[in-house]
């Protein structure tokens, strides 16, 4: 084993190890050569080339986010840190544990007319939870700082950077450090409601005949079954989830959209909570939010250890806790209220199921019937990742097996990582994961197939309508030439020669009889990785989808 001679480069690999970051992505370059060489040299780091690095730390988040540990992506000096930026924004907003680590020039090189330098100091520092900005050589300042930043991404749950200066020669290794670095251990937060708190919360429960419970982004089997089965059972509770929240009972409302789209005043006054409660990431759903900003709860409660948004503009507490233990602490003290809260709610989410299943079995090959299909389709006990805009929103309008766990970069809602984010995800567990993309993301983020790492059962649907299809279903469309170029982006092009490239397995479907042989043809080989591309029709599918929330009614 061989190690960096710099000091510094030398400080941050040993106080990784020791502090258990040991997935390490490197996006290649000169000036990050220490990092790269002591990484690499050490057997008990697993790292990963990725040359794109918007790619990269995309790729690194989706591993993040399935081990629930920090994942390092390293990049040389310059612009290359700028390309980080998607992914460590996402990764702030959807609390995912990442640390960018990037080597720079020695600071009286900046600003002088010296090549591939920039201001990277602080260049994260607005969605960043902590900035380690390290000076040349070995202190213990610096130990501290990068002890910090690791510390605060996995305590905290979201982003640092470490900004590391280097001069020449870069490339010298030694056999034994020269460097013994300050390791600081984790320290352990524990956070219980207050008896006044407790009180109080459950005085309010305990009158009200009308509670909501919306979750949203979740990891799965986050909360327990015991609690899940109490909340169902009280007729005063709705409880309302995505499939990105990975919680499931029958009598949840689980589609929101097609739950609430058809409401008119007198239903919207029904549905209207008195007690909010949220917890979880992002809410997809548009209309959930115009619904409950609009009609306002006269409480509205966030259970997070972290973190509380304003959402609905009616907060009135955040309880920093777990969801599990913020119910262990209030449920036994609440008793049953008589409500017809939740038997109503039911009525309604079974007429809608009705009306559900009568439209798609006589609705053209769409969007809409291809994730009917594709979803059904998806092996029990696996991993689902959605690209965002239209595939995440068709998605939630079924339902998907329980035992399948579901995610979306919905953090910031953008397309730009969505396959980078599935592939590190499928590097990241040794389950069966499945894209689901449409083809303005695919396209978007197309680098993301240049990548040795990619497991052979990793599988892409690709839904390809010729454009954006989210903006077809937008106020606002209208057929021109404006909207097709500049909104909706309309395009010709398919991923058959990407997949021929990349040495992906190839399919296409065009209807539904070639869309089941190519579902089951999808899972039925595991010799490499695959795509299906679907092709829809572009003028029909709003239609259709507009059409489906009319006759809900």
């Amino acid at each position: 084993m061989q190690y960096p001679k710099i000091p510094l480069a030398q400080s941050i690999i040993q106080i990784c190890l020791a502090k258990g970051v040991t997935q390490i992505v490197i996006s290649p370059g000169s000036r990050n050569a220490p990092l790269t060489l002591g990484f690499v040299s050490n057997p008990e780091f697993t790292c990963y080339s990725i040359a794109d690095e918007r790619c990269a730390a995309f790729f690194a988040m989706g591993i993040a986010q399935q081990i629930n540990k920090p994942v390092a992506v390293v990049c040389t000096s310059g612009s290359a840190i700028l390309n980080y930026y998607p992914a460590f924004a996402e990764a702030f907003y959807s609390q995912i544990p990442l640390i960018v680590i990037s080597a720079d020039r020695p600071f009286n090189k900046i600003d002088i007319g010296d090549g591939q330098t920039i201001r990277q100091m602080n260049v994260l520092q607005s969605h960043s939870l902590y900035n380690a900005n390290l000076t040349e050589g070995e202190t213990d300042e610096n130990d501290f700082k990068i002890n910090e930043a690791i510390t605060t991404a996995h305590t905290r749950k979201g982003p640092t950077h470490i900004n590391a200066p280097f001069e020449e020669p870069l490339y010298q290794l030694i056999r034994k450090p020269t460097v013994d670095p300050t390791i600081s251990a984790f320290a352990k937060v524990y956070k219980n409601i207050s008896i006044e708190d407790i009180i109080a919360c459950t005085n309010i429960w305990n009158s009200a005949k009308r509670k909501l419970i919306l979750i949203g982004v979740n990891e799965p089997n986050e909360i327990e079954q015991e609690t899940i089965d109490i909340l169902a059972n009280d007729p005063s509770v709705v409880v309302m989830t995505e499939a990105t929240s990975n919680v499931h009972h029958a009598s949840f409302l689980n589609h929101i959209d097609t739950f609430i789209t058809p409401f008119k005043e007198k239903e919207f006054l029904a549905f209207q909570p008195e007690i909010l409660i949220t917890f979880g990431g992002m809410i997809v759903s548009k209309r959930i939010k115009a619904l409950l900003r609009t009609h306002r709860p006269e409480h509205h409660w966030h259970i997070d250890p972290l973190r509380a948004y304003n959402t609905f503009g009616s907060l009135a507490h955040h309880f920093e806790a777990n969801p599990n233990d913020f119910f262990h602490q209030i449920l036994p003290f609440t008793k049953t209220v008589k409500s017809d809260y939740a038997q109503t709610m039911q009525r309604i989410k079974n007429a809608r199921e009705v009306k559900h299943m009568k439209y798609l079995d006589k609705v053209a090959f769409s969007d809409l019937k291809v994730f009917e299909l594709a979803l059904a389709s998806l092996p029990k006990q696996s991993v689902l990742q959605l690209s965002n805009s239209s595939a995440i929103r068709y998605a939630l309008l079924f339902d998907i097996d329980p035992s399948i766990s579901v995610f979306c970069n919905r953090g910031t809602s953008g397309i730009d990582g969505s396959t980078s984010t599935a592939i590190g995800a499928a590097v990241g567990n040794s389950k069966q994961t499945t894209l689901i993309t449409g083809d303005i993301g695919f396209l978007y983020d197309s680098n993301a197939l240049w990548n040795q790492y990619i497991p052979k059962n990793f599988k892409i649907i690709l839904i390809n309508n010729g454009g954006g299809g989210i903006f077809r279903i937008l106020p606002g469309h209208q057929e021109t030439k404006v909207f097709n170029t500049f909104f909706e982006t309309s395009h010709c092009l398919t991923a058959e020669h990407l997949a021929k490239m990349y040495g992906f397995e190839y399919t296409i479907a065009s209807n539904v009889d070639s869309l089941k042989t190519g579902l089951t043809a999808l899972f039925a080989q595991n010799e490499k990785p695959a795509i299906l591309e679907v092709f829809t029709p572009t003028l029909e599918n709003d239609k259709i989808l507009l059409q489906y929330f009319k006759e809900l009614v």
